[in-house]
C-alpha cells in the first residue's frame, strides 16, 4: 500500500470501508508478524497527518507556513494564536480521531486473515456484502467486515463446534424457534472500540442487522477493545446484536476467546 492510499485515511474522502483493501505482505512471513503488520500498517498514515486549518485539499499545512498564515492575521497574532504550540494542538486532536480510525482498518484486517488462516475460508468466504435500493440509478452495495457461514466449513469438528455457539447465540438473543432452525451462520463488524454515539453509524448498523437477518445471519459486533457505550451497548443489543468484547476472561458469548 502506497503513502497516498494511505493519505486518503487521514481525509475522510474513503468512506466505505470495503474498498479499503489489506496490504499484499510478504511471503513467508510468521503468522504473528503478519498479524502485527495489518493492524499497525494503517497507523502508519497518523504520523504523517497534518492538519489542514480549512484549507481543504488533501495535503495539510507545515507548523510554518501555519505560523505564516496564522502570524499574518491581525486579530489571530494579537491573540498569540500563531504559537507553535496552538498548530501542535491541532495535529494532537486530529491525530487521535486518526489513530483510532486507522486502528479500526487494521482491526478489521486482523480479523478478516485470522478468518482465512484458522477456518479455511478464502477471501470471498470470509467478507459479506448485501444489495439495497438506491436513488440512483444502480442499488447500493453494503458491506460487512467477516462472515461465518456453516456451508463453507470444511472440518467437521469444526463445523459441530461453530454450530454449538450458534445454538448459545441464539439462546442469548432469545431468537425464535423458527429463526434459529434457519440461521446459516454469521456475519461480523470489527472496530477496535465503540465510544462514539454517532446516531447515523448506529442507524447503518440497524440497517445492517435487518438486513443480516433477512439472509439468515445473525450480526455480531466484535471489539477489539472494551471500550463501548453503555448506552450503544444496549440499542445493539435490543436490535439483536450479539456483542464480542477484547476480553479472554468472560463467556464465549461475550468475549474475544471464542475467535
Amino acid at each position: 500500500m502506497t503513502d497516498d492510499e494511505l493519505s486518503t485515511f487521514i481525509s475522510g474522502d474513503e468512506t466505505d470501508k470495503a474498498l479499503i483493501l489489506p496490504p499484499d505482505l510478504p511471503q513467508g512471513l510468521p503468522e504473528d508478524e503478519r498479524y502485527f503488520l495489518l493492524l499497525i500498517t494503517p497507523l502508519r498514515a497518523c504520523a504523517e497527518y497534518k492538519p489542514k486549518f480549512g484549507r481543504g485539499g488533501k495535503v495539510g499545512m507545515t507548523v510554518e507556513q501555519f505560523q505564516q498564515m496564522y502570524g499574518s492575521d491581525s486579530f489571530y497574532s494579537w491573540i498569540g494564536l500563531d504559537s507553535p504550540l496552538m498548530y501542535a494542538a491541532h495535529k494532537a486532536a486530529g491525530g487521535m480521531t486518526s489513530i483510532y480510525r486507522q486502528l479500526g482498518i487494521g482491526s478489521q484486517w486482523v480479523l478478516n486473515q485470522i478468518l482465512q488462516d484458522y477456518l479455511g475460508l478464502s477471501k470471498e468466504e470470509a467478507i459479506w456484502s448485501y444489495l439495497v435500493p438506491s436513488s440512483k440509478a444502480k442499488p447500493r452495495r453494503l458491506s460487512l467486515d467477516g462472515r461465518i457461514e456453516l456451508d463453507h466449513l470444511q472440518n467437521m469438528e469444526t463445523k459441530n463446534r461453530f454450530q454449538e455457539w450458534l445454538n448459545e447465540i441464539a439462546d442469548k438473543l432469545l431468537l425464535p424457534i423458527h429463526t434459529r432452525s434457519n440461521i446459516k451462520g454469521i456475519v461480523i463488524e470489527a472496530r477496535q472500540g465503540y465510544k462514539s454515539k454517532d446516531s447515523k453509524r448506529q442507524n447503518a448498523d440497524i440497517l445492517n442487522a435487518a438486513n443480516a437477518y433477512a439472509n439468515l445471519y445473525i450480526p455480531v459486533l466484535v471489539l477489539f477493545s472494551r471500550q463501548i457505550d453503555s448506552d450503544v451497548a444496549q440499542r445493539y443489543t435490543q436490535a439483536q446484536w450479539l456483542i464480542l468484547q477484547g476480553t479472554v476472561e468472560d463467556s464465549t458469548t461475550e468475549s474475544l476467546r471464542v475467535i
